[in-house]
């Protein structure tokens, strides 16, 4: 016998013929492999099309099938259905593959797989989504477990997936379909949230619900920091750096906008606490930030350009790289992003702060207040330097340079604290 047709020989089952199950049960008996099927319900399967009548218990389907699909809302039902009396072990034999679709706890997870174990019953957890397309063959089946008990029911769950992903070993698949939970909710606490505050505003919306849409359809932006994360899992700092000052800055217009409304915006307030934390900036230490890891220069031309401006805004704050062309340019244009900045500021060894500090000190040397002006407030956006830091830098430059050049890095550092901080706080 090929390896097909012991593929095409496996019987399946499902326990639980709700909106998941059910719509398993269906994709499963039009791919022609028709489960074997149990729900309390016994009319269940009345609408479920080409899905037979249920049969008595979980124990005739495990006499029934080789692979079974556990679909119950919660741990005890999975308990019940899987180790209860007439549950799917009462009656299993050698080689049954369990494979659990509802989402437990991972301690949950490892009991039923160790319930499992004790009668030679092997045992993978599946999480799924998205859950109102289980009838069409178009979910995502999010498995934990051995690779061999994940090929060994493969042909079964691809009956029903669009795709299976084998996150790793047992309870990875149930971690992932969690973690994309939180993705899920958080997104529509955040979605609730804008709305209030849309609504509040006066504003329809369903024109905030248009411009997202429009703006956004296939939401790259929701996952744009997981798509830029490096081989070690972390934002790259210049990323991280460049976006800081713009999540920062729109989170408190957004808290500033809640409160002048009188809403609730505990989401907002939890994003703007964490925008360090959630760019993976390291926590400044003694005052003073932690040096940052070598990042990686990229070798092609474009990514190279792209790194470097990028890199510029970090140091010089959003938008400072606008002016710069995105490729090309003249000889010096070039090395400036390419070179200065996508493989000198980059370095390890100093911060970005320290290379500000370097670089304040050499623009107050040649007496250029705008050049002081760029440098500060780069400082100031990026939370680097105070303005009581920067007028203390002033004062210890002109020691050394002279008071002439001096009061040219006194008009450059007032002009950037006068542009950054509100008028009641300049002091």
């Amino acid at each position: 016998m090929t390896d097909n047709d012991e593929a095409d020989n496996l019987r399946a089952g499902v326990v639980g013929l709700g909106a998941i199950g059910g719509g398993v049960a269906v994709s499963m008996a039009r791919c022609g492999r028709v489960p074997a099927v149990y729900d309390i319900r016994p009319d269940a399967s009345a609408n479920l099309a080409g899905v037979p009548d249920p049969l008595g218990s979980p124990a005739e389907v495990a006499k029934s099938s080789d692979v079974v699909m556990v679909a119950v809302v919660n741990a005890e039902q999975a308990r019940e259905v899987i180790g209860g009396e007439n549950g799917l072990l009462s009656a299993a034999h050698p080689g049954l593959v369990i494979v659990l679709q509802a989402t437990v706890a991972l301690p949950v997870v490892h009991e039923l797989a160790a319930l499992c174990a004790k009668s030679g019953v092997r045992f993978l957890d599946c999480g799924v989504t998205p859950g109102d397309r289980a009838a069409e063959h178009g979910m995502v089946a999010i498995v934990g477990g051995d690779t061999a008990t994940v090929e060994a029911a493969r042909p079964v769950l691809d009956d029903w997936a669009k795709k299976v992903v084998h996150c790793g070993p047992l309870g990875a698949g149930m971690a992932t379909k969690i973690a994309r939970n939180v993705i899920t909710y958080g997104s529509w606490r955040a979605v609730h949230e804008a709305a209030d505050l849309a609504r509040a505003a006066g504003v329809d919306a369903a024109r905030l619900a248009e411009v997202v849409d429009t703006a956004d359809p296939e939401g790259r932006t929701l996952l744009q920091l997981l798509g830029m994360r490096g081989p070690d899992g972390h934002l790259p700092e210049a990323a991280g750096r460049k976006i800081e000052p713009l999540m920062t800055k729109d989170l408190d217009a957004a808290r500033e906008l809640a409160a002048d409304l009188g809403l609730d915006v505990p989401l907002v307030d939890a994003a703007r606490a964490n925008v360090r934390a959630t760019l993976d900036l390291d926590e400044k230490t003694d005052g003073k930030p932690a040096s940052h890891p070598q990042q990686a220069v990229p070798s092609a031309p474009d990514e190279l350009r792209r790194f470097g401006l990028a890199m510029m805004d970090a140091a010089y704050g959003p938008g400072f790289s606008n002016a710069m062309p995105r490729e090309g340019g003249d000889p010096f244009t070039q090395a400036t992003a390419d070179y200065l900045f996508a493989q000198v500021w980059a370095r390890p060894g100093l911060s970005v702060r320290d290379r500000r500090l370097l670089t304040l000190g050499v623009a107050a040397t040649v007496g250029r207040a705008d050049l002081i002006e760029i440098i500060a407030n780069g400082g100031l956006v990026n939370e680097e330097l105070t303005p009581d830091a920067l007028r203390e830098a002033v004062l210890h430059l002109a020691a050394y340079t002279g008071w002439c050049k001096a009061t040219a890095v006194h008009a450059g550092v007032t002009a950037a604290i006068n542009a950054h901080t509100p008028h009641q706080e300049q002091k």
